[in-house]
């Protein structure tokens, strides 16, 4: 048991994890009231899909540049740059939802602001693991992480729909902005050396090299690849999940909660099973039946009309999403060499964070005239016919990924080695 918190014993990573939990809670009391917020206003699927597109398609155009500051200048002082800005934004938003007159474009142009903030942060928070802990660890981290993020998303949503119902969505903003204050001071107490890189020979080339490189390793490209399309059909679900509370359930902001805290639950159970785990191998497997099982539960919640059974629904969904994504972040962090690391985890973010709101656009345009059950089940069967392509092609390239792993001590090389003739 104590062996799921082992990156605790690393002082860094603990003092690190200690202010990233108490600001998570705030960031989840905000999500749930910026959704609600903007969903209460306009009565939209549309506005609400447009407001997480802008929040989160910088990303798809900003992280190419931002995994190369992350490979060339410090990330511990980037992080603090971009937290304090996030911190200014959540006052901003505080600011324009308690004034008495809420204006949507304001709050459509914070979340466009703060997702360009969120691409420069991104990376350097990605690359930043490999320095507070040991290779050995970095996969325990890497979950928990995922465990911090998803034990909070249990506690934040249901925090956040008891304040909107009693105090409003303003004071959530506040709080999170006072939230920021527990990661900047962790940052602060963390001494590690700068993690400085060379100059380079442009940014651009220096982009180019990073895309060159997940294109020439076959595994870190499988990867990346099967997270797109993973982004692109699945995630675009829980950014609609207001309207589906309140379109399809006929439910309030308490509704919105409990389905984000269930869908929180089965996120945790999957990064408390990640983090138990003691080696990366297996993976792969572990990204194909959990894929499945989040495209099936898509189907199924697709059919529900009451809200005790979407909150059942909601946990498997949640450990689908959570064990797809970590999965896939410990594969690339594990394979990645360390000079291309702020580049190749910024695609990561790319993908992971960039391609979801044009899914997200998408789905709440089509759900607009064809319904966002019909759209869900369409997705769902998609995300299962394609983990199964990723299991066909996964098997083809695993002994390669397993030299890697051998290479960097992983995993030891005879085991590489048996593993490989036990698969001709």
């Amino acid at each position: 048991m104590l062996s799921i918190f082992k990156s605790l014993r690393h002082r860094n990573f603990a003092i690190y994890f200690a202010g990233m939990l108490f600001s998570l809670v705030g960031a989840w009391i905000q999500q749930v009231a910026m959704g609600w917020l903007v969903y209460n206003l306009t009565n939209s699927v549309f506005i609400l899909s447009l407001s997480v597109f802008l929040g989160q398609i910088p990303a798809l155009f900003f992280t190419p540049f931002a995994g190369v500051v992350a490979d060339r200048f410090d990330r511990r002082k980037i992080l603090i740059v971009t937290q304090v800005c996030m911190m200014c934004l959540s006052f901003a938003l505080a600011f324009v939802a308690l004034s008495g007159e809420v204006n949507i474009n304001a709050i459509l142009a914070l979340c466009f602001v703060s997702g360009i903030v969120f691409s420069f942060d991104a990376p350097a928070r990605q690359s930043l693991y490999s320095k507070l802990v040991p290779p050995s660890d970095l996969s325990n981290a890497i979950a928990l992480n995922s465990t911090a993020i998803n034990g909070t998303r249990f506690i934040g949503p249901a925090i956040g729909g008891a304040l909107i119902a009693s105090v409003g969505e303003g004071i959530c903003f506040l709080i999170n902005a006072f939230c920021y204050l527990a990661i900047l001071f962790s940052l602060y107490m963390i001494k590690i050396s700068p993690s400085r890189g060379s100059a380079g020979s442009g940014a651009m080339r220096d982009i180019a090299e990073g895309f060159a490189y997940i294109r020439d390793m076959r595994p870190i490209r499988l990867v990346i690849t099967i997270l797109m399309v993973f982004s692109f059909f699945g995630l675009p679900f829980a950014m609609l999940m207001p309207a589906f509370a309140k379109g399809e359930l006929g439910g309030g902001s308490q509704t919105l909660g409990n389905l984000m805290s269930c869908v929180g639950c089965g996120a945790l159970a999957a990064a408390l099973y990640l983090a138990a785990r003691k080696s990366v191998l297996g993976l792969g497997r572990v990204i194909v039946l959990s894929g499945m099982l989040f495209g099936a539960s898509l189907v199924a919640i697709s059919f529900v009309r009451s809200p005790a059974c979407a909150y059942l629904i909601c946990v498997p969904i949640g450990f689908g999403m959570v064990a797809v994504a970590a999965s896939c972040n410990t594969m690339l962090q594990s394979l990645v060499d360390d000079s291309k690391r702020g580049r190749v985890m910024s695609v990561f973010t790319m993908s992971f964070f960039g391609v979801p709101p044009i899914g997200s656009i998408l789905q709440g345009w089509i759900s607009s005239f064809a319904g966002l059950p019909a759209v869900t089940a369409c997705c769902g069967l998609v995300c299962i016919f394609a983990f199964a392509v990723f299991e066909f092609r996964r098997k083809k390239i695993s002994s390669q990924a397993r030299k890697i792993y051998a290479q960097k001590g992983l995993i030891m090389p005879e085991m590489a080695r048996a593993l490989q003739q036990s698969t001709r």
